[in-house]
């Protein structure tokens, strides 16, 4: 099975499209295209040792969100001060999403309350790692090296074209989790909570801080002299519970599942006249490709 990032690869299109300009208008129908077009091409390159194409898209709402408040807080705030109109984006990737739903034989997995990341590591979970079954993730996020430890699971990054490897998945999620996640909004274990919204420096994590840690040794005096015993576990316990895949709550597992177990089997649906209405000439050559 392979199980792309759709909205990281929308992104990375729109990003291509616009170049180094700040102001450029979004074409719609270009960033489709080129979505389209990437899609194909890592099916075409990938099927015929993993199988099925899947695509993970990100819900409006995250779980994440509901038990951390400042969770990827400061994403809106950049936007807002952006001069792209992240508004017409966004409705251009909603437009784009909901044609794969109608249209292409694909199972797009969008469960409300889950990011792409869940549907992946739900997935990886469920059909790799319970039924052995070979799983490729099209994704650059290195959340995901978290779930490399089980031989099913490769990764390839879309936008660097280049297979992602760690030699120790366990030792990155205790280093993650301990670090915290600052484009997530997640600060590390020595800091509080809105540390990165209110823009105070995060407590500083010292080699032999980071040392002691690994060793949870948490009563070493390097760490009692910033951050209480009871505070660094609780702080422990949030970024596990936002960063670990393992946490990702049963609700949101068994939506994910019964949505994939819904679309098997999903025809192609007028794929020829999607093609004509969108003035995909160049894709209609390619449409076995599909």
């Amino acid at each position: 099975m392979q199980i792309l990032d759709l909205n990281q690869v929308m992104l990375a299109s729109m990003f291509v499209q616009i170049g180094n300009s700040k102001n450029a208008e979004v074409d719609e129908g270009l960033i489709r295209h080129m979505a389209l077009n990437s899609i194909r091409a890592y099916n075409q390159k990938f099927k015929s040792k993993y199988g099925e194409l899947v695509i993970a898209c990100d819900s409006r709402h995250y779980w994440r969100k509901d038990v951390f408040p400042y969770y990827k807080a400061n994403r809106k705030k950049n936007r807002d001060e952006s001069p792209l109109d992240w508004e017409v984006i966004f409705k251009a990737l909603h437009n784009i999403r909901d044609e794969l739903k109608e249209y292409f034989p694909y199972r797009i997995i969008e469960v409300n309350g889950a990011e792409a990341d869940d549907i992946i590591a739900t997935l990886c979970f469920e059909h790799g790692m319970n039924f052995g079954q070979r799983i490729l993730i099209i994704s650059g996020d290195k959340d995901f090296v978290q779930l490399h430890n089980h031989p099913a699971v490769d990764q390839f990054n879309p936008i660097l074209k280049k297979w992602v490897k760690h030699n120790s998945p366990e030792q990155y999620l205790k280093e993650h989790i301990i670090k915290g996640d600052t484009g997530d909004g997640v600060p590390n274990v020595l800091s509080n909570d809105d540390v990165l919204v209110t823009g105070t420096r995060q407590a500083t994590l010292t080699a032999g801080r980071l040392e002691a840690l690994l060793k949870e040794n948490y009563e070493a005096d390097c760490l009692k002299k910033i951050i209480s015993p009871e505070t660094l576990q609780r702080n422990l316990a949030r970024n596990r519970n936002l960063i670990s895949m393992t946490e990702i709550p049963q609700r949101i597992q068994d939506e994910i599942l019964a949505s994939f177990n819904a679309q098997a089997d999903k025809p192609r649906k007028d794929l020829f006249n999607y093609f004509v209405k969108f003035k995909l000439k160049n894709l209609m050559e390619a449409i076995g490709d599909f």
